[in-house]
């Protein structure tokens, strides 16, 4: 049922509730979209020369429903079904200008799900920001995500940087399952 609104009702939110009007019409939500978290990278993480290792985004901006993990397994487990839109960049730093190619993978219950590769072997980049994002449907019980990263420098130092906050994860109930 489709409510109109007329010009001299009021509307109050409360929670995930609306009321409209004086006689106290609701209606029901959500209204929002969680469970959503933020977080990001708080220092450099040293990585393994060209070998896939866990992203530790160790600083929350907001997790709304504490569904992510930001000590521990670095990961987000989503408590209600439904379709999420989850997203993450890493910052890849090589040094001196030796960057060959690197990549960010989502992994959904500790096997690759989606993955995106920035290859630089002929322009010897310094650092690259490789960005993913994806929608998937999570059963809100079992399911997790957590992001893992690959640089290949050809000095054999890479990291993870940090800086502004360019290295992070987040991700968003978009509808229900």
């Amino acid at each position: 049922m489709v409510s109109q609104l007329k010009v001299n009702e009021i509307i109050k939110q409360s929670g995930s509730s609306i009321t409209i009007g004086e006689t106290g019409d609701t209606v029901s939500g959500p209204f929002t979209n969680t469970p959503a978290f933020f977080a990001y990278l708080s220092s450099n993480q040293s990585l393994t020369d060209n070998v896939e290792s866990k992203a530790q985004f160790d600083t929350e901006i907001f997790d709304s429903d504490n569904c992510y993990d930001n000590s521990t397994n670095y990961r987000f487990t989503p408590n209600v079904a439904g379709k999420y839109y989850i997203f993450a960049v890493g910052a890849l730093d090589a040094s001196a200008s030796n960057f060959q190619d690197g990549s960010v993978t989502i992994f959904k219950n500790g096997s690759r799900l989606y993955q995106s590769i920035n290859n630089q072997s002929n322009n010897n980049a310094n650092q690259i920001s490789v960005p993913i994002s994806i929608i998937d449907t999570a059963n809100g019980t079992t399911d997790y995500y957590e992001i893992y990263v690959v640089c290949d420098d050809s000095s054999g130092n890479p990291t993870l940087n940090s800086a502004n906050r360019r290295t992070h994860f987040g991700a968003y109930r978009i509808t229900g399952a």
